[in-house]
């Protein structure tokens, strides 16, 4: 950590004094933030890139991490292939922890120290942006749990703060995702009655200044987190979200209100590119083999059930039908077979320079819904939680695809979506909600995890360990490193942070590819 606290400490001090004259360079670069403002600190944050679908987060973590561990993702079978790329991760951990990049934990210290210096008055008008921050934090660090475990939270980033040095303790993971939970019910409920200021809706890039929708923000968060420790916690997650799905009037959610047909640019919590962003993902698909079709995705669940979604996520590469690689091709042939498989879509995906960054969405929280009712309360609202979320699935897939509207010329294929009528037999014939307690949570797994694929990356490999659905075809083994046959069930701590923080022995021990996450008890 001490080579973090470094580079914030020189950071601080461009952060602070330097000006620009255009707003938006504010948001792409943190060092022309003005005179320490909050606002534009704020506004860091938000465009932080790992919360966008931007080149290096999808080629770094999804490809070559989360999205190979998940099956969504192929790249060339080899003897390393599930060995996690020691840069990489690195640079992941530290654009949570450092200025640099927008770093949540590092932006969040320097906000609390320019903060200090403000009259009390204009300490007050800042507060909105602290609590919206906090909920931006708290998502981050808890997908930094859900990779890594224990991580330094409270004493990270403390220089900004005392103008001191201070090697952060790790501290317990659950105990940090317990305070989170606590901490966001406290948010959402400052935010029921918060009063948006000028200031805050204008340098508001992720939700526009929209406080209702901070505090379902704050609530689906909660609700996920929960979820998430559901099963090495039953009695705990039960209580809690079952009051959250009780009292939809105390604890509104991102749910698109439960309409099929929802607007996701309205619902979700999207981070849209900016106005100056003019890349797509065509470069970081095409890299490895990362834009051919993935085997179990398209052979066993796409195609077998006619899944509206087909057309819209990928493209039959001038074959008759969709067809993905099958998972154990040997490496030496992938490439030069790579073209009699279909490939993902161009027009939704690796040539849309609209695809925005994917927080929360409607579709996620339903499946939730779902899980919870399934099995700890109503069966019937199950159900009908299910196919709402496999139906706001669909129409998340189609606004995708809509949003590559030919501005730029490129004569991309726009797809109708299929009528209410044409879906809804889908749902309810094809991947019917029926059978035991355990057939219905596994149909809920397995169209979560087709909803997230490698867009929701993380949040997919997530679900994956903890559920251990879908049931995915088997890894391939033979060949690979001794000591690396299978994927991690975590990811090992970066160099940078086992070499400089000390109290890195303290959990040297469980630091391990095979430790498992404390919700991973199934």
């Amino acid at each position: 950590m001490k080579r973090i606290y470094i580079i914030t400490c020189i950071l601080l001090s461009t952060l602070i004094v330097t000006t620009s004259c255009n707003p938006e360079d504010k948001f792409l670069n943190p060092e022309k933030t003005t005179e320490g403002n909050i606002s534009l600190l704020f506004t860091g944050m938000l465009n932080n890139a790992r919360f966008r679908t931007e080149y290096y987060q999808v080629r770094t973590m999804a490809a070559e991490h989360t999205g190979r561990y998940t099956q969504t993702l192929i790249l060339p079978n080899s003897a390393g292939q599930y060995r996690q790329i020691e840069s990489y991760v690195g640079h992941y951990w530290r654009d949570f922890y450092t200025t640099e990049y927008g770093g949540p934990m590092g932006i969040y210290r320097l906000m609390e120290t320019v903060n200090k210096g403000l009259p009390s008055e204009d300490q007050a008008a800042n507060d909105i942006f602290f609590k919206a921050s906090k909920i931006v934090l708290y998502d981050y660090a808890s997908g930094l749990i859900d990779m890594f475990g224990d991580i330094p939270f409270a004493e990270a980033g403390s220089l900004p703060t005392n103008n001191e040095i201070t090697p952060a303790k790790f501290e317990n993971q659950q105990a940090l995702y317990k305070m989170m939970i606590d901490e966001l019910d406290v948010l959402a409920t400052y935010f029921a009655t918060a009063v948006a200021t000028p200031a805050f809706t204008k340098q508001d890039i992720l939700i526009g200044g929209r406080v209702a929708k901070w505090r379902q923000y704050a609530n689906s968060l909660r609700l996920r987190m929960l979820i998430h420790m559901s099963y090495s916690d039953e009695a705990y997650a039960k209580e809690k979200i079952m009051a959250i799905l009780n009292d939809a009037s105390k604890y509104p959610l991102i749910d698109g209100d439960n309409n099929p047909n929802y607007k996701p640019e309205t619902s979700d919590v999207l981070n849209a590119p900016l106005t100056t962003f003019t890349d797509a993902l065509t470069q970081a698909l095409n890299e490895g083999l990362s834009k051919v079709a993935p085997d179990y995705m398209v052979n066993k669940l796409l195609v077998p059930t006619k899944d509206p979604r087909l057309s819209v996520m990928f493209d039959k590469n001038d074959l008759p039908d969709y067809i993905g690689m099958p998972i154990n091709t040997p490496g030496d042939s992938q490439s030069a077979s790579s073209s009699d498989y279909s490939c993902w879509d161009s027009t939704t995906v690796w040539m849309n320079k609209n695809l925005p960054g994917i927080r929360l969405t409607a579709s996620e929280v339903n499946f939730i819904k779902a899980e919870a009712q399934q099995r700890w309360g109503d069966p019937a609202k199950a159900k009908t939680a299910y196919e709402t979320a496999v139906k706001q699935s669909v129409t998340f897939y189609y606004y995708l695809n809509h949003l590559n509207n030919n501005s730029s010329g490129g004569g991309f294929r726009i797809e109708d979506k299929p009528s209410d009528d044409a879906i809804n037999k889908f749902v309810t014939e094809r991947i019917a909600y029926a059978g035991t307690l355990d057939q219905r949570l596994e149909l809920i797994g397995t169209q979560k995890w087709l909803h997230f694929g490698w867009l929701q990356s993380i949040e997919c490999w997530t679900e994956y360990r903890r559920t251990k659905y879908p049931k995915l075809l088997a890894f391939p083994s033979i060949g690979m490193d001794a000591g690396y046959t299978q994927p991690p069930t975590r990811l090992r701590y970066p160099s940078a942070e086992t070499a400089y923080n000390p109290n890195y022995a303290d959990v040297q021990a469980q630091d391990t590819r095979d430790t498992r996450i404390f919700w991973d008890v199934k």
